[in-house]
């Protein structure tokens, strides 16, 4: 594993465990007061999290987005090691580490629109993770329900990561 993705997120974990992360209107929720919903490029991270069986966890959304990694938006001051863990944390209640950059995708196919119109495209570094631990019990609203699945189960995600990064050599079904 790399140190020093490792002691960044290392970094971002003890400051959400501690409370530590502002409470503040997020920049992205400032940007759209000046800008609207037009297109935004947004940094984000995404984690691909495993089973002991190699599924990847999922999250679905209860807003009808459907099915993605836990994922989110790098905020300004954030490492994108602290914004995954930060993220992870957030959206599954556990406490992970990157331990590998799989890829950086974006581009038009990485675009979306929300529900209310705003408009994204999102530049989103994907890293392999390990599970470290449990931390708060609660999850953010944006998340209806977590599963993992395997490749063969895979629902269609939001955004279009390639399958071969998302389980590389260890697809096996």
């Amino acid at each position: 594993m790399n140190q020093a993705i490792s002691r960044r997120a290392r970094t971002g974990q003890q400051a959400l465990l501690r409370g530590g992360i502002s409470n503040l209107a997020s920049y992205i929720e400032n940007l759209r007061e000046k800008i609207g919903s037009e297109l935004l490029l947004v940094p984000a991270v995404a984690a691909v999290i495993r089973d002991s069986e190699n599924r990847i966890l999922l999250q679905e959304k209860p807003s009808g987005e459907g099915w993605s990694l836990p994922a989110g938006a790098i905020e300004p001051g954030e490492s994108p090691q602290e914004a995954l863990a930060r993220e992870v944390i957030e959206e599954t209640g556990l406490i992970a580490s990157p331990t590998e950059l799989l890829g950086v995708f974006g581009g038009r196919e990485y675009r979306y629109t929300y529900q209310n119109g705003d408009q994204v495209e999102h530049m989103v570094a994907l890293y392999d993770c390990a599970v470290t631990g449990r931390g708060i019990e609660s999850r953010e609203p944006e998340t209806k329900a977590l599963s993992f699945f395997s490749r063969t189960e895979m629902p269609p995600l939001a955004l279009p990561y390639p399958l071969d990064f998302l389980f590389g050599h260890l697809a096996t079904d």
